[in-house]
């Protein structure tokens, strides 16, 4: 039995990245995703970031922090290797100043403390606007230990539809920003097997 929601894709529109764009007024066709909205765990997908090469499972889950600004950030994910161990990133976000409540300042935790990277979303939605399949495109400034990137999130453990994927690869050819371009003909799937119990 064919799924109708896989019908036609879902219009999406992406922008550039707000926090490096020096050329052109950002002004994105929609208004940024609510700290409430970002709320709860996401599964990664597709990026571009090599870290995610020798991983699978990867989620992030963001978690409100009582000062209703802040977001706590824990990454989680296993090793491409078939170790069953959870490994995990934990942070902090705080909104990017100037950016419109589009980009985040993450700051780690623990022994990595010293470690500070920004990331912005450059475009969310929902497959079937049901709220079980959210999914938001996110983009990685450079720091000095990694590359910019992209990321895609989605929240059904399955992932995204393909025909999701299309499109969103489809919105990203037409960002007008060259390096997010570039960006994305590198994009690879992460794997997701289900594996993980928790």
């Amino acid at each position: 039995m064919s799924d109708s929601n896989e019908a036609a894709p879902p219009t999406i529109t992406l922008h550039p990245p707000i926090t490096t764009n020096t050329t052109t007024d950002t002004k994105p066709a929609q208004p940024p995703p609510t700290p409430a909205w970002l709320q709860g765990k996401w599964h990664v997908t597709h990026s571009t970031l090599p870290m995610w090469r020798s991983k699978r499972n990867v989620t992030i889950t963001y978690t409100a922090l009582p000062d209703g600004s802040k977001i706590d950030d824990l990454v989680e994910y296993q090793a491409l290797d078939g170790s069953d161990k959870v490994k995990s990133v934990h942070g902090v976000d705080t909104p990017a100043a100037d950016c419109a409540g589009w980009a985040w300042d993450w700051r780690g935790k623990g022994w990595l403390v010293i470690a500070s990277s920004r990331w912005e979303a450059l475009g969310y939605g929902d497959e079937d606007g049901e709220g079980e399949r959210q999914w938001a495109v996110t983009y990685f400034a450079k720091t000095l230990f990694t590359p910019a990137g992209l990321d895609l999130y989605s929240r059904h453990p399955d992932g995204l539809r393909p025909r999701t994927v299309e499109a969103i690869k489809e919105a990203l050819a037409r960002v007008d920003d060259e390096d997010v371009r570039r960006l994305a003909g590198g994009l690879f799937e992460v794997k997701m097997d289900g594996s993980r119990k928790d």
